[in-house]
């Protein structure tokens, strides 16, 4: 992935978990420059072992893909300071929540070409899932750099409206917290029906990561997959009917998803 140099503004959770997967894929370190003002010592230690740059000084040049992963107060003080390492060029590429295409083309106005994609944690493992829509001078060698980039890590998917970005942030860019209390909650029904603790988390980890494993790789559907594992008058029966009654559970995620795309709408202003 020689064609840009990718200068990463933010080390924090999501432009970590994002440079975790671009060095897991392949993604050469050395055109790599994170810009964190206070890095965490595990991003140091990550730049000493992989040999990317942290925090090197950077001169404006071609063929730089400027990726945004600050939180959303600090983007207007970030675009001020290093606006002018913008060209016609450049890419923009910003996984800020809340900040649209229309922001990113007023805080950079001498770039052209702009990505604005929503990844989730699990890029950090190769298993991220990303939405991103675009807008400006957006060339097929920038939609492939950018599928590169952001596919390195998982799953890409183009959105033909940016305001899908809001929805798809409910679904995926929340979704991991989600199946981690699943976790937590399958962890404690264990416990109070009798197993030890560390053996109750054991088996709900391993539960959750084999059947979204499962998920990943088969071409059956969700509802098939679990058809397929409900025998009659069984066990995992049993257990459906109390999940599956009233519609609660549906209406439960429903309104989590629903709720964290009214919020990811709200930082949008």
């Amino acid at each position: 992935m020689d064609q840009y140099n990718i200068i990463l503004f933010g080390g924090g959770r999501m432009g970590s978990a994002l440079l975790r997967g671009w060095l897991a894929a392949g993604v050469n370190a050395c055109d790599i420059n994170v810009v964190d003002p206070a890095p965490l010592p595990e991003l140091a230690e990550l730049a000493c072992a992989c040999g990317f740059a942290l925090n090197a000084p950077i001169e404006a040049q071609g063929g730089q893909a400027l990726v945004l992963a600050v939180k959303p107060q600090k983007i207007a003080e970030l675009a001020a300071q290093y606006e002018g390492m913008a060209s016609e060029d450049t890419l923009i590429v910003s996984i800020i929540a809340g900040k649209t295409l229309a922001d990113l083309a007023r805080l950079f106005p001498q770039a052209r070409s702009f990505v604005r994609a929503m990844p989730n944690l699990p890029a950090a493992v190769g298993r991220g899932a990303t939405v991103a829509a675009t807008s400006g001078d957006f060339t097929p060698a920038h939609r492939l750099f950018t599928e590169r980039l952001l596919g390195s890590t998982g799953t890409l998917e183009w959105l033909g409206e940016e305001d899908l970005i809001d929805a798809a942030t409910g679904v995926s860019g929340s979704g991991p917290a989600y199946f981690f209390y699943l976790c937590d909650c399958l962890t404690e029904a264990g416990l109070a029906a009798g197993l030890p603790y560390p053996i109750a988390e054991r088996l709900a980890r391993q539960t959750i990561a084999g059947a979204g494993e499962m998920l990943r790789v088969s071409e059956k559907s969700a509802e098939q997959l679990r058809r397929d594992v409900t025998s009659p008058a069984g066990t995992t029966e049993a257990g459906l009917k109390v999940l599956m009654a009233d519609g609660l559970v549906p209406g439960l995620i429903e309104r989590a998803v629903a709720t964290a795309t009214a919020r990811a709408r709200e930082l949008a202003g």
